[in-house]
């Protein structure tokens, strides 16, 4: 290796370690907390409640943590997949405790929606005498309806109607509840509305080690789908550029056929009857973790309703329907409840069709193995037995490149002045010995597709977390098995680099790739390593088992003979490749 290209591989391990010690790393597991089963709190939020703020933070910037209303009275609507929890105040939700989805590793209670929050889900925001400041009256529970009603001025009636799916419904989705909210003229008088903001509930990390990258709030305007990351209210700047401000909240006017918030692995979706008029996002500053001092900054949002003038002695319906559960694609993918594209909260992006691939061939093979870690495994090899042919093809290419070296090296020094004559000669030479000049690259570009679809799936596949493999508990983050020095040691990706290192050895660089480029694919791997080290282990699992079976593909295409190379084909006699320079004109 010359002077630059050890220059150059320097330089990337120097920029890999800067990466891997500068990233934000988890710190140590939280010690345990017990939660409160008749009103849920998650364990990672346990406690945190009580000394959440009652007033707003000094930075303005943010939203205030609510605290419990004085004399509240809490009521439950239940079903097998949620515990949905009532506040008189404000006639709205105070929280959703997802029953099939633990808080932590190991521990039985539930993790709980919109557990701190800015304001309870649905309850009307900014709005004096009908907001989550007013107390309701219950009208009526029953197993799966329950009803509030308030008067506002002595004027306008409002009532609260909630009906949660039951758990064996046909025609819904158990973590769907239908909301009606009616409003009627007490007066003889036309009476407008002022623009209503509903709350969609506050979205907040969902352990110490997300750092917020996955929080935010979006909206599907009918064709286009758009999403408010949390870090657009931060401020700051990017290496300098596009510096500015944090920002109080964003305000976005556009029609709402349907409005969410999220992270990573949970969301909030709200389906009016008839479209919004805006969406507004804000942050909200919560309690830190138990043993942590990373900040523990969550999102809200609300969306905005125009209602029609109440005629006297009238009354106009405010009608949707609200999703509050994990993010599993082929629950959101029913048309039939969900008909807005709603599972687009997946953000699957431009790789969509590969990422909705993995998860369904994953989903089946679970269905039968029954661990998560497995069903990688078995989906990874699957799609490289898939490919095999192809890369049977591509790596004899690329072997056969190998061995025409010393006629390219001819060429160029015959040709050294002549570009056109010896772009001829190398074609007539690719052509004779069958040879692709992309063969030894082009499965790694395939395989590409695949590897950034499993990145976006990963995202926000619940299907994912806490789903244990081997040492691993969890394969939707870091596979850390222990801290050195305040560095976290993670196996799978060490494992991914070194297979992926020893895969680089064994098959053949095009001979079209100069120094440089050779230099920067040795150090791939490496920075693999870097991209994937605080990431979802699952994303380093699939990586390790597509290097290995690439491994022993590549052994067992060394060790096969080539006959459809002409200097290997019969009668060949072991006889030196015949020199195909093309002869001067």
């Amino acid at each position: 290796m010359d002077k630059k290209n050890l220059t150059i591989g320097i330089l990337f391990f120097l920029a890999a370690f800067m990466i891997m010690r500068l990233a934000p790393h988890a710190p140590p597991p939280p010690s345990p907390s017990i939660g409160n089963i008749s009103n849920p709190i998650a364990p990672n939020q346990a406690g945190a409640a009580a000394n959440a703020p009652a007033t707003s933070p000094d930075d303005a910037t943010f939203a205030a943590v609510q605290k419990d209303s004085a004399g509240e009275t809490i009521t439950h609507l239940a079903n097998d997949f949620i515990d949905v929890a009532f506040t008189d105040y404000g006639g709205a939700i105070k929280d959703v405790a997802l029953r099939k989805y633990p808080a932590e590793v190991d521990r039985p209670d539930p993790y709980v929606f919109n557990a701190l929050h800015a304001h309870p889900m649905l309850a009307f925001v900014d709005f004096p005498g009908l907001d989550d400041a007013t107390h309701y009256t219950l009208v009526s529970h029953t197993e799966q309806e329950i009803v509030f009603r308030a008067v506002l001025e002595n004027r306008i009636e409002v009532t609260r109607r909630y009906v949660l799916e039951p758990s064996d419904t046909k025609t819904g989705d158990p973590y769907q509840l239908r909301h009606e909210t009616t409003f009627r003229n007490l007066t003889a008088e036309t009476t407008p509305l002022p623009r209503l903001m509903l709350s969609l509930g506050t979205a907040a990390p969902v352990n110490f080690r997300d750092f917020g990258i996955y929080l935010d709030t979006g909206y599907s305007d009918g064709s286009n789908v758009n999403f408010i990351a949390r870090a657009k209210l931060q401020g700051g700047s990017f290496f300098g550029f596009n510096r500015h401000d944090p920002l109080p909240s964003i305000e976005t006017t556009a029609p709402v056929v349907w409005a969410s918030v999220q992270n990573q692995f949970f969301t909030s979706i709200l389906t009016p009857d008839e479209p919004g008029t805006g969406l507004v996002t804000r942050r909200i500053e919560l309690p830190p973790f138990p043993d942590s001092t990373i900040p523990n900054i969550g999102i809200a949002g609300s969306a905005h309703f125009d209602v029609k003038l109440l005629a006297p002695h009238g009354e106009t319906e405010l009608g949707m329907n609200f999703y509050v559960g994990p993010k599993e694609y082929k629950r959101l993918a029913n048309a039939d409840v969900f008909k807005h594209d709603q599972d687009k909260v997946m953000q699957f992006g431009f790789f969509k069709f590969f990422s909705e691939l993995l998860l369904r061939i994953m989903s089946w093979v679970y269905s039968w193995v029954h661990n998560w870690g497995f069903a990688i495994i078995i989906t990874t090899l699957a799609i490289k037995t898939i490919f095999l042919p192809f890369s049977f093809a591509m790596a004899r290419s690329a072997r056969r490149m190998q061995k025409i070296q010393p006629l390219l090296q001819a060429l160029r020094e015959k040709y050294k002045g002549n570009p056109q004559k010896l772009n001829e000669g190398q074609l007539a030479l690719f052509k004779e010995h069958k040879v692709n000049p992309l063969g030894g690259c082009l499965p790694m570009f395939i395989q590409l597709p695949f590897f950034f679809g499993f990145f976006a799936m990963l995202r926000s596949a619940s299907e994912l977390r806490l789903a244990p493999f081997l040492w691993v508990h969890d394969l939707a983050a870091p596979d850390t098995i222990a801290h050195l020095g305040g560095f976290s040691i993670n196996i799978l990706p060490l494992l991914m680099g070194a297979t992926m290192m020893s895969q680089m050895f064994l098959v053949p660089q095009p001979a079209t790739m100069d120094k440089t480029q050779a230099t920067m694919m040795r150090f791939m791997p490496l920075m693999y390593v870097v991209f994937c080290y605080n990431y979802s282990c699952a994303l380093s699992l699939y990586s390790t088992i597509n290097s290995l079976f690439t491994i022993g593909q590549q052994i067992l295409i060394n060790r096969m003979k080539d006959d459809g190379d002409p200097t290997h084909a019969p009668g060949a006699g072991g006889k030196p490749i015949k020199n195909v320079t093309p002869k001067k004109k």
